[in-house]
C-alpha cells in the first residue's frame, strides 16, 4: 500500500530549492557559460552530478544528495536500501551511496554517491518529503541481498518487523518475487526467524504509542508479587502506575479476562487487552483506551507488584 506523506513530486522544483538542474537554470534564463562559471572551484555553486547543481558551495547534506540522485536517475526512479528504511522510521547508519532503482531499459551510469540499480520491478513508492522510497519489505531485501555478516543480516531482517512496517511473510514474498541473485543467505535467515508474529505485533504497538500521551513502557516483562512469586507476563509495562498492556492473539472480553491473567488483575494490576486486528484497524480507539487506563491506574494506590525481569521477545 502506498502511503503519501507529502504530495510534492520528487523532481518538481519549488521556490528556494537548493538542488536543481542545468536545464532548469537555462530555462530560467541563465546561459551555460554563467552556470559553468558559478560551478568552478571557489564559485558560489557546485556540481553534484552531471547536470545537477547545488546552489551553494557547501558540502551537500544527505537530503540534498537524495534529491540530486533523483534528478540524475530520471522519472519513475525510486530510492531503496538504507535511505528508504531511514525515511520510514528505522534508525540505521547512513550508507556511502544512495541506492536508486531505475527501469531496466534506462541507460544511465552510476556517478559519485549514487548506485543506480536497474530492475524490471520498480515498486510503487512511499513518498516522504517529496521523495519516492521503496516500501519497507523491498528496501530491506534490496539491502539484505548484499549483507555478508550473518549477525547483521539477522538484525536487518528483524528491524522492519520490529518497527511494525512489514511482516516476515511480506519479506519472504518479496524475496520470492525478486531477483534471486544473492538471496540464499536471506532465505535461510528468514526461515530461522519463523513468523515473527509477536515481534511484528509489538512493532505495530510501538508505532501506535508514538501518538499516545503516556510515558514509554518497558517491553516483555514478567510481573511478580512482593514476595517474588510470578503473576504473569505483559507485552508492555508502565511500572510507575502498575499498568500492563497485553497483545492478545484472540479477542478477549474486557469483563472476563483470560484465566492466565487473573493473578495479575487479582493483584490490582490494570490491564489493557488489544487484539492484532485492532492495532491496525482501530488504532485511535486503542490509543484512547491506553490513555484512559493510564489515568485510572495513576489515580488508585499502586499495588505491591514488581517487574522482576525482562523476558526474550
Amino acid at each position: 500500500m502506498t502511503e503519501t506523506i507529502s504530495a510534492t513530486p520528487a523532481c518538481d522544483s519549488t521556490p528556494g530549492e537548493d538542488v536543481t538542474t542545468s536545464m532548469r537554470l537555462r530555462r530560467a534564463g541563465l546561459s551555460q557559460h554563467v552556470i559553468s562559471s558559478r560551478c568552478r572551484p571557489g564559485g558560489p555553486w557546485r556540481r553534484l552530478l552531471p547536470g545537477v547543481i547545488l546552489l551553494s558551495n557547501r558540502e551537500p547534506s544527505r537530503g540534498q544528495q537524495l534529491r540530486a540522485a533523483m534528478y540524475h536517475a530520471g522519472p519513475d526512479a525510486v530510492i531503496s536500501g538504507t535511505d528508504a528504511l531511514q525515511a520510514q522510521g528505522i534508525p540505521l547508519s547512513p550508507s556511502r551511496r544512495v541506492h536508486v532503482l531505475i527501469p531496466i531499459g534506462r541507460r544511465i551510469a552510476s556517478q559519485e554517491f549514487t548506485w543506480l540499480d536497474r530492475t524490471s520491478r520498480v515498486p510503487e513508492p512511499v513518498v516522504v518529503d517529496g521523495l519516492p522510497f521503496a516500501p519497507p519489505a523491498r528496501a530491506t531485501v534490496d539491502l539484505a541481498r548484499h549483507e555478508t555478516d550473518p549477525d547483521r543480516l539477522r538484525r536487518l531482517l528483524t528491524l522492519p518487523v520490529y518497527y511494525g512496517l512489514c511482516s516476515a511473510e511480506q519479506l519472504r514474498d518479496e524475496v520470492d518475487a525478486g531477483n534471486q541473485r544473492g538471496t540464499a543467505a536471506v532465505r535461510q535467515t528468514l526461515r530461522s526467524l519463523g513468523s515473527l508474529r509477536d515481534t511484528y505485533q509489538q512493532g505495530v504497538a510501538r508505532e501506535l504509542l508514538g501518538g499516545v500521551p503516556v510515558p514509554p513502557p518497558v517491553w516483555n516483562v514478567t510481573i511478580c508479587d512482593s514476595a517474588g512469586r510470578r503473576l504473569g507476563v505483559v507485552d508492555a509495562w508502565w511500572d510507575e502506575v502498575a499498568l500492563g498492556w497485553i497483545l492478545d492473539p484472540a479477542p478477549t472480553c474486557s469483563d472476563r479476562p483470560a484465566a492466565s491473567h487473573l493473578p495479575l488483575t487479582g493483584a490490582g494490576v490494570v490491564l489493557v487487552h488489544t487484539t492484532p486486528s485492532r492495532l491496525r484497524g482501530d488504532a485511535m480507539a486503542v490509543a484512547r483506551e491506553l490513555t484512559s487506563a493510564f489515568a485510572a491506574a495513576a489515580r488508585r494506590r499502586r499495588p505491591r507488584v514488581q517487574a522482576l525481569k525482562e523476558v526474550a521477545a
